[in-house]
């Protein structure tokens, strides 16, 4: 049976505990409305240019360029995203149970943050590079990552490159997904929310005109194109980062507050009999003592 003592250190402990979920839970509720506007507003330019960038080369049937062949697959790269810290629920474990998924021998991994590394060193498998992120993502840390994963593409030293990161979708909700990056398939797209298959095969065969011409503006397209979706998908990756992590502190701020109830209500019961034992032994030295 606990001791006065020992409950009331057990509350301060507990206290100091939630203390710090509780501000960790602001933080990163902050950085989590920050984190979800950006992803949010970058959502509608990066599907107007898949479709611009599916309309011009169905348009153009007659334009190949090397990231569009496909070829037999004996190596793959993946591009693994995750967190540059835990406290966040499950959010990088289920990222990282379908990257673990792939054949080790034959995979080469390309990591984006400081879990996805410790993953991929913890596991023993080849790391091909590591870039980091910050809780902004910037456009050059997208575009130093797609030119990369382009390199060992275009190089020959995979012959598929895959994206495995987390879908942001809601506060509550993030999921992981394997999305096919290169080499640019006739559908490739982040299956965003609103986005139906009808919008996301949108495009016909006829020839068009293109300025300067075809060759020039759909590799620039193309190039550009690659670049905003690896943006776009670290977007995602840490708007649902940052919600897991409030979520995840919210849970245990509240889990931390009704364990404190639950003591408090202990403590007082245990010091009640206390007081009431003390008195029943204060009157029964009365009664015998008359």
């Amino acid at each position: 049976m606990n001791s006065p003592r020992d409950l009331r250190r057990r509350i301060k402990s507990i206290s100091g505990t939630a203390q710090i979920t509780k501000a960790m839970q602001m933080v990163a509720a902050s950085k989590m409305r920050k984190a979800q506007q950006m992803a949010l507003a970058a959502r509608p330019f990066a599907r107007l240019l898949y479709r611009m960038q599916r309309s011009a080369t169905t348009r153009a049937p007659r334009f190949t360029h090397p990231l569009l062949v496909e070829r037999e697959v004996r190596r793959t790269a993946v591009i693994l995203i995750a967190g540059d810290k835990g406290l966040c629920g499950a959010l990088n474990t289920n990222v990282f149970r379908l990257a673990a998924q792939f054949d080790a021998a034959s995979t080469v991994y390309i990591a984006a943050g400081r879990k996805a590394a410790q993953f991929v060193a913890r596991t023993r498998r080849h790391l091909a590079a590591e870039f980091p992120y910050g809780d902004s993502p910037a456009f050059v840390e997208a575009r130093a990552i797609a030119r990369f994963a382009r390199d060992l593409f275009l190089g020959g030293e995979v012959d598929r490159v895959l994206i495995v990161a987390t879908r942001f979708v809601n506060t509550l909700t993030q999921l992981p997904v394997c999305i096919e990056y290169l080499p640019v398939g006739p559908i490739q797209t982040l299956r965003l929310p609103g986005l139906d298959e009808a919008e996301s095969a949108a495009g016909d065969g006829e020839d068009a005109l293109f300025e300067p011409d075809p060759a020039s503006l759909l590799e620039y397209l193309l190039q550009h194109y690659l670049n905003i979706y690896i943006y776009f998908v670290l977007l995602n990756a840490k708007a649902s980062e940052q919600s897991a992590r409030m979520v995840s502190m919210k849970n245990a701020t509240d889990s931390a507050e009704g364990l404190i109830d639950a003591l408090t209500l202990e403590y007082n019961k245990l010091r009640q009999g206390n007081i009431t034992r003390e008195l029943l032994e204060i009157a029964g030295g009365q009664a015998g003592s008359t």
